[in-house]
């Protein structure tokens, strides 16, 4: 197993934290990847489980690729460009594919620096809470380059085109405050109140029945991309599924009970 991600257990929620001080976090080397994929596929088997948070180590959240083995591994180092673009597909753009499908409701708990692909990685969460020494940047251009992990698709959900292309065009950083003003965190705290914050927002959340947080996540992602027809129709089959979850009969006779009394 890697040692990229230390896992926590607290009840219904799942606490990872990136730890790999050396690189400052970086995404791009293959375990780290792996570790993020293989927890997501885990955690979608597991129904126990009905919250992530994300969070990072040593005053970083992440610092993105690894700038050191970047021309060996996804680079010109390889060769040929379709052997960039394959290293690309079969690395690191395996890990929106799996956070944006992970079922449970994530939260990214950005502890400071989110740059390049570390910031990408915040925006494949569902909800992101920033210490006030956190700061965003997507940094790909100042390198000369794009990108390469789905960014182009995650920014501007998160604080519109105008202001993506802003962050994208110009690589400058957005300290917690701007992040806050521009949609792309819902809360700033003090640097020792973000942990705790976070996990008090994922344990409000992990009180919710695991099947309709699970079901409600996947109508919001659809939501994103789909017609309103076609998403009632799904939400029509959710709520089916929903109605018949021992979940909503306790739920529902506890409401009843509470209205006769």
């Amino acid at each position: 197993m890697s040692d990229f991600l230390k896992r926590e257990r607290h009840g219904a929620v799942l606490l990872l934290t990136m730890d790999r001080q050396a690189t400052r976090n970086a995404l791009s080397d293959a375990d780290a990847v792996d570790a993020l994929v293989d927890v997501c596929a885990e955690v979608n088997a597991d129904m126990s489980v009905r919250a992530v948070v994300l969070t990072g180590s040593h005053g970083v959240f992440s610092s993105g690729g690894n700038l050191k083995t970047l021309d060996a591994t996804v680079g010109a180092g390889l060769g040929e460009p379709v052997r960039s673009r394959q290293a690309y597909r079969d690395g690191i753009q395996r890990v929106p594919l799996a956070l944006c499908n992970l079922e449970v409701p994530t939260i990214a708990a950005v502890n400071g620096p989110a740059i390049g692909a570390g910031c990408d990685l915040a925006c494949m969460c569902d909800i992101r809470l920033a210490a006030e020494q956190a700061r965003f940047a997507e940094s790909f251009v100042k390198l000369g380059l794009t990108p390469g992990d789905g960014g182009a698709w995650l920014l501007p959900r998160a604080v519109g085109m105008s202001r993506a292309c802003e962050m994208a065009f110009t690589g400058r950083s957005v300290d917690a405050a701007q992040a806050l003003q521009m949609g792309l965190v819902s809360q700033v705290l003090a640097g020792e109140a973000l942990l705790p914050a976070a996990m008090a927002l994922a344990q409000e959340i992990a009180q919710h029945s695991g099947h309709a947080l699970r079901l409600t996540k996947r109508l919001l992602r659809e939501g994103q991309h789909t017609r309103l027809d076609t998403l009632l129709e799904l939400s029509a089959g959710f709520q089916a599924l929903a109605h018949h979850t021992q979940e909503h009969a306790r739920a529902l006779d506890g409401y009843l009970d509470k209205a006769r009394a």
